[in-house]
């Protein structure tokens, strides 16, 4: 969506706010022993406290309320039994709807002790993010972000998962523009002025290809490696933009 009104940029802020209260809480969570089936519940409480839904679950009868993906899970992870272990990369992927508006953003963490590599791959998501979001100027062209996602990550020597992109995003989940986290020399319209999108580099410590799994839903990377994933929902402006999930 492309902001308007104060009205609207407001409830964007509220559903963010949501977003960045769970995500919070579930990093806090994220310990060795616990299910990814017990953050799932700890996020379906915050979302009902604030009165705020899973959007997945609204926009596409998602099984659960916030997406958790393990080491070599890029995204859509499905919480269940599985225990967290010492050193896991966890990603944590939380996505509102309140009183009509969306807001989405995605965190790694590491469980423990996690090794080097798997460290410093989270870090590379998060550069590559930061990168991503300065590069997001009103005016600018739309595959300055990717250009700049993806030279951030590559100079860190690891891989962007190409096959999956960012988004618009408002009164829905997914909405255009696609935001992809590699150059794309087809997208040349320029930013404007209140586009409200997500920037979510998706990476792996190996090729950057994914597969996605039988459950339907998750998708893996296709070689084994670990994956980490970083994400905020902003608000393009002239300057700096608006992030509405900090």
């Amino acid at each position: 969506m492309s902001v308007k009104t104060p009205e609207e940029l407001e409830g964007l802020r509220r559903a963010g706010r949501v977003v960045a209260e769970t995500l919070r809480e579930l990093r806090r969570r994220a310990r060795p022993g616990v299910t990814t089936a017990e953050l799932d519940a700890a996020a379906a409480r915050i979302f009902a406290r604030h009165g705020a839904t899973s959007a997945p679950q609204r926009d596409y009868d998602a099984p659960c309320a916030v997406f958790i993906s393990v080491n070599d899970q890029a995204v859509h992870g499905l919480p269940g039994a599985r225990r967290l272990r010492d050193g896991d990369l966890v990603s944590i992927d939380v996505t509102v709807e309140l009183d009509g508006f969306c807001a989405d953003a995605c965190e790694t963490v590491a469980v423990g002790r996690a090794g080097r590599q798997r460290v410093q791959l989270a870090s590379a998501a998060r550069a590559g993010l930061a990168r991503g979001m300065a590069a997001a100027t009103a005016g600018a062209p739309l595959n300055a972000i990717g250009a700049a996602v993806q030279d951030e990550v590559e100079r860190r020597g690891f891989a962007v998962c190409a096959d999956l992109t960012g988004h618009g995003i408002g009164r829905k989940i997914h909405e255009p523009p696609t935001v992809a986290n590699v150059f794309d020399a087809a997208a040349t319209q320029p930013l404007t002025e209140g586009l409200v999108i997500t920037i979510e580099p998706i990476i792996a410590a190996g090729t950057g290809e994914v597969e996605l799994l039988q459950d339907g839903w998750t998708i893996a990377t296709a070689d084994g490696s670990a994956a980490a994933h970083a994400e905020h929902t902003l608000m393009v402006t002239s300057g700096a933009p608006v992030v509405l999930t900090a």
